[in-house]
């Protein structure tokens, strides 16, 4: 209430009324050790309601963790302190995932919740055996990825995972009946989970409610029948209290009907001293489980798994030999499995899987058995037509630790995964997407399934690395890089229809010299992945004109632009014409073209028809293209 009145923003009313459901969990039952946030083997504690951040600040703190201090509680919501208006995991350790967008903590719990049961199967109760915990408000449940989420959950029989439901009845409009009708619990039970309801400002029945989620197999739901912004006497219960501060009257009020007589910012000692207390209850069992980590001969490796390490074995450069040893002309999609095929069988922590497009994403590989409620220790996930879910599940699993995730679906359907992918990229989540059918060039199935901004739109997320390579070495370069990478996420924009292999290597830097001029050079050609053949064969038709030119393939922007000065100078001569090719929206190349470049592309919708004759009908062939570009050159 204190901290939403000083920074003049927030929402005190979750906070307020979840603080018994909060109170009973964090001193009785979360699993945790203060001093040690990282304990792998502690529960996790997600804030689905991410607007609600103070309740997670303020039990932070009382807990005894190192921060949030009350310094930095008193300046929530400001530039500098960590408690950032919604909950952020790489501002303080003990935010398990960045939660605001309602709906996604739930399900990246999902998860979490899965990487629990996954490593169980391989490491055991000693070593892993944890819960989690989730705070979900209405407006979680009512969002399309919750559907999504809990249908996963309920058919992987996810039994370590409880849903704390915050059922105050409000939403930022005002009462939920404005708005919904439905039968939540029954939602719930539909899908396979276990239901129970208590109320959330008595104790005891909080706790009796949380024994009876424990020993249940299967996930909880356990409603909290609460008060919003409870304690604020002309407030609470309505939708005031949602998402402004209460003012310093109601605020003044709520301290009289609370009993509280401190000043603002202010914990009695012996308030205080309990908190800490109850901070220091996971020190037993952690010790213990140290103990046993120390007496067991998988200790070396859980250790690596949980720090993202890679074997140092590792590398993908026998298979890429391999590929430029005997060059194939595949689609990038089965290039993408047969670098699969090399890392599945060297990481064990990788976990796969689709959202029900494994035959056409090719993500699966040999070896790998299903993961599902009768064998946890599977290693590839069937998530079912949920783009979506599956997207939130696997920052979950990342977020966890001990695994990383990939995941595939056709790029256009990346749509409905966006604001996953979005949270991974914000949250640092070691993932990688897998997304199949990148352009016109997959055909038939015409423009609602051709992706022609996707790739662009992409690539303006921030910390996203967005591969879309043109051959089979390409790809295992990306794949190399993706699995590598420890601060973000990755994504694989690969081909339906066959290519050419090109590259001996050098997708690393993002972009390079695939082919350099033998004429004098005259252009640039800069393409990715399946127009990279396509400026092969421009760039041969304007060498037989007597124009040099050169081919970049530019598979990854963002590792280009990472490049230095000199470097990308070197590639991108800047007194020369440049010409962008790729089947999709021409709007951005205009950064590696110029004002003045030449840029080929589609914006515009896709149409149905076999793949070569849409690249004619579209003007995406060197018959086409070459012709405007010795137009220009001669021009000058």
């Amino acid at each position: 209430m204190d901290a939403v009145e000083a920074a003049n923003s927030g929402h005190p009313g979750m906070p307020m009324g979840m603080a018994d459901v909060a109170t009973v969990l964090f001193q009785r039952y979360l699993k945790f050790d203060a001093a040690d946030p990282k304990w792998p083997d502690r529960d996790r504690f997600v804030l689905s309601a991410g607007h609600g951040s103070m309740l997670l600040y303020a039990a932070l703190h009382l807990t005894g963790y190192a921060r949030p201090t009350i310094e930095d509680i008193k300046a929530f919501r400001q530039v500098g302190s960590p408690c950032a208006g919604h909950p952020e995991n790489f501002e303080l350790p003990g935010v398990e995932c960045t939660t605001g967008p309602l709906g996604q903590g739930l399900a990246m719990a999902v998860g979490m919740a899965i990487a629990e049961r996954h490593l169980n199967a391989e490491f055991g109760d000693a070593l892993v055996d944890h819960r989690t915990w989730v705070v979900a408000g209405d407006g979680c449940l009512m969002e399309g990825v919750n559907h999504e989420a809990i249908g996963i959950a309920g058919h992987l029989k996810l039994g370590r995972l409880i849903v704390l439901w915050d059922d105050n009845k409000i939403t930022i409009d005002g009462p939920i009946s404005l708005s919904s009708s439905e039968d939540i619990p029954a939602r719930f039970r539909a899908t396979g989970w276990h239901v129970v309801e208590c109320d959330g400002h008595d104790e005891a029945d909080i706790s009796r409610a949380f024994d009876e989620a424990i020993t249940d197999e299967r996930p909880t739901l356990v409603r909290c029948k609460t008060i919003i912004g409870k304690g604020a006497p002309n407030f609470q219960g309505t939708s005031k209290t949602h998402g402004s501060p209460l003012g310093a009257d109601e605020v003044a009020a709520a301290r009289e009907t609370l009993g509280w007589r401190h000043p603002a910012f202010e914990v009695p000692d012996d308030i205080r001293e309990t908190w800490l207390t109850a901070g220091k209850r996971g020190v037993g069992p952690h010790s213990q489980w140290q103990q046993r980590v120390k007496n067991s001969s998988n200790a070396a490796e859980l250790s690596r798994r949980m720090a993202g390490d890679l074997p140092a074995s590792f590398s993908l450069d026998a298979h890429i030999q391999g590929l430029i040893s005997d060059p194939k002309k595949i689609a990038t999609r089965t290039a993408s499995q047969l670098a699969l095929d090399a890392i599945n069988a060297a990481l064990p922590e990788t976990v796969g899987g689709s959202a029900d497009l494994t035959p056409s994403n090719n993500t699966l590989t040999k070896g790998l058995e299903d993961l599902n409620a009768d064998n946890y220790g599977g290693r590839y996930i069937r998530y079912g037509i949920r783009e979506f879910g599956m997207a939130a599940a696997m920052n979950g699993l990342a977020l966890h630790g001990g695994v990383i995730p990939y995941g595939g679906t056709f790029l256009v359907f990346s749509d409905y995964a966006r604001p996953a992918i979005r949270l991974s990229a914000l949250q640092r989540a070691r993932v990688v997407y897998v997304m199949t059918h990148d352009s016109i060039g997959l055909g038939e199935d015409g423009p609602t399934h051709q992706p022609v901004e996707h790739v662009m739109s992409l690539r303006l997320i921030p910390n996203l690395e967005v591969w879309r390579p043109c051959d089979a070495v390409e790809t295992a370069e990306a794949w190399g890089a993706a699995v590598a990478r420890r601060d973000g996420p990755s994504l694989l924009a690969l081909s339906r229809q066959n290519l050419a292999q090109l590259s001996t290597g050098g997708a690393a830097m993002g972009g390079y010299r695939l082919m350099a001029a033998k004429a004098p050079r005259k252009v640039v050609l800069i393409a990715s992945g399946s127009e990279v053949e396509l400026a092969v064969a421009v760039r041969e038709a304007l060498e037989a004109e007597g124009f040099g030119g050169d081919v970049v393939s530019m598979p990854c922007w963002s590792r280009f632009d990472a490049q230095s000065q000199e470097y990308c100078d070197d590639i991108l001569p800047p007194d020369i014409l440049r010409v962008s090719i790729e089947a999709g929206v021409t709007t951005g190349w205009e950064r590696y073209t110029g004002i003045h470049g030449l840029r080929f592309g589609l914006d515009r919708f896709g149409a149905s028809g076999p793949a070569g004759d849409l690249f004619k009908h579209f003007g995406l062939t060197a018959a086409a293209i070459v012709p405007q570009i010795l137009e220009r050159l001669n021009a000058n």
